[in-house]
């Protein structure tokens, strides 16, 4: 019998799982967005729903947000500039839930370019966190406004959840506004 090395184990199983799916949605995202007008990008269906840069933006903003929550940092949004960048008439900090119909079509952009930059950036801080996440880090309360309360493990989990579905929704909204002809 000859031995094989082993593969990741426990939480560099983990880590390796989770870079791995946060890397997909990283991997699609430009493609999506790449060559699309800005009329494309800023399209709605209907007055009440969710264009392709608002969900792009929205995507971004949530695993910002909820990565730094866990981390501990500043998030990318406003260290790197993208605040300034993006000049969207929302608050500092707003990653878009709860919005209303008025201010998802507040929402603005000339290309994708910024919004596969600013989730470029947002992805390798998202790596670089969860490679440093330990066995502790992940059963660490991070939100303890639900029952029961939410540990880092589970807000991750719930954050490639959340950005795999927006990633869904926006290949769906390019193929109809392709369809449109």
């Amino acid at each position: 019998m000859t031995d094989t090395p082993a593969g990741p184990s426990g939480v560099s199983l983990a880590r390796a799982l989770l870079v791995d799916a946060f890397g997909r949605v990283a991997e699609d995202l430009p493609r999506l967005l790449d060559g699309l007008p800005a009329a494309g990008i800023l399209w709605q269906p209907d007055p009440d729903a969710n264009s392709i840069g608002w969900l792009a933006w929205h995507l971004a903003r949530v695993q910002d947000d909820h990565l730094a929550g866990i981390a501990g940092r500043e998030q990318v949004w406003t260290t790197a500039g993208f605040a300034g960048r993006f000049d969207l008439p929302y608050a500092a900090l707003s990653i878009g839930y709860g919005q209303s119909s008025r201010e998802v079509a507040a929402f603005h952009v000339a290309d994708g370019s910024l919004l596969a930059a600013y989730h470029a950036a947002v992805h390798a801080e998202t790596v670089a966190i969860v490679e440093t996440l330990t066995e502790a880090d992940f059963a660490r309360i991070v939100d303890r406004r639900w029952d029961p309360p939410v540990t880092a493990a589970v807000r991750l989990v719930s954050v490639v959840n959340d950005i795999t579905q927006h990633l869904g929704q926006i290949a769906y909204l390019r193929g109809l506004w392709e369809r449109r002809g």
